[in-house]
């Protein structure tokens, strides 16, 4: 993401430090990159240059003015992807934990568009650095980077518009594997709770007040606990978002008492069970595809860097 147009803040409260205030408003701009712009004065602070080191404080007006570099354009990159299913309209993949979907700041050319554009090269006529839709061609839902699992990808626009309003009128059925710190009581349940920005920390999601509608279901498919030393309880839950918030399964898992194991960012810190990443899997994707309408679903097995945790509990009566 690049910041095309000068953009104004006043600050309501105060305490925070500049370099950490516009990083954490500008989503895909690292804090050292602001550092650069703070020290080469395209950000100022009531029209006056300032450190990095700032305090800024109640009524400030923070001006964020770098130069308009233009975005880049996406590069295709042939790398290996795991396809489930593709035809002339979409193609389904089994994302592999670790990859980004789209491009960004910090990732260019080692995305999932970036190999697809590689892999279906007439897919180049959706790809527009200029609009949003075009930095993300064919991309009509996302996976976090180290979430894996079952992602459809449009070839076209007509495909990619017909895929989209399977999603706005939530028929397309998610199915994802979690497994959760500690026992979870109920066998199955409702998580309702709007999701926002964290007003703490604008890198995460939280549940807010006054966030986006959030609906996320769940049922328990088996109460586990470590074969040695310490017994820690976990749950493992086959879980289905009704709505496609950022961040939704991770942030209602945390809310009701039970993150996700290995979730760096909603999770416990604490030791326990070692994870290499968050413990959540798109296992099953179900939804029509948009030349024949016809009703589909796949599903992808867990794969061996989860089994491979799972392998070291044992099931609790």
């Amino acid at each position: 993401m690049r910041v095309m147009h000068p953009t104004e803040y006043q600050i309501g409260e105060g305490g925070e430090r500049l370099d950490r205030f516009v990083t954490d408003h500008l989503n895909g701009i690292s804090r050292s990159t602001v550092q650069h712009w703070i020290k080469a004065g395209e950000i100022t602070v009531n029209g006056q240059a300032a450190r990095a080191s700032r305090r800024l404080v109640v009524g400030d007006v923070v001006l964020v003015a770098p130069p308009d570099t233009g975005p880049s354009p996406i590069e295709p990159r042939e790398m290996a992807l795991d396809v489930v299913y593709e035809d002339a309209d979409c193609v389904v993949i089994d994302k592999p934990g670790g990859m980004v979907v789209h491009p960004a700041a910090s990732h260019q050319r080692d995305t999932l568009v970036n190999a697809v554009l590689a892999r279906y090269p007439d897919m180049a006529a959706m790809a527009d650095p200029d609009t949003t839709e075009g930095r993300r061609p064919g991309i009509v839902h996302r996976l976090d980077r180290d979430t894996s699992g079952l992602i459809v990808v449009a070839k076209h626009k007509a495909a990619r518009l017909a895929l989209q309003r399977q999603f706005q009128a939530r028929s397309v059925e998610k199915t994802y594997l979690a497994l959760l710190q500690g026992r979870l009581s109920a066998p199955e349940g409702r998580i309702t709770a709007p999701i926002g920005r964290d007003p703490r920390n604008r890198k995460r999601m939280a549940v807010v007040a006054g966030g986006r509608e959030a609906i996320t279901e769940y049922a328990t498919r088996q109460h586990l606990r470590t074969r040695f030393g310490a017994r820690e309880s976990y749950t493992l839950v086959e879980v289905h978002p009704l709505t496609g918030r950022t961040h939704q399964i991770r942030v209602h898992c945390a809310h009701i008492g039970h993150p996700i194991l290995g979730d760096k960012v909603y999770g416990r810190r604490r030791r326990g069970l070692s994870c290499p990443r968050q413990f959540l899997h798109a296992c099953g994707l179900s939804f029509q595809l948009p030349g024949s309408g016809r009703r589909v679903e796949y599903c992808s097995p867990l794969p061996d860097d989860l089994q491979q945790v799972l392998s070291m509990l044992v099931p609790v009566v």
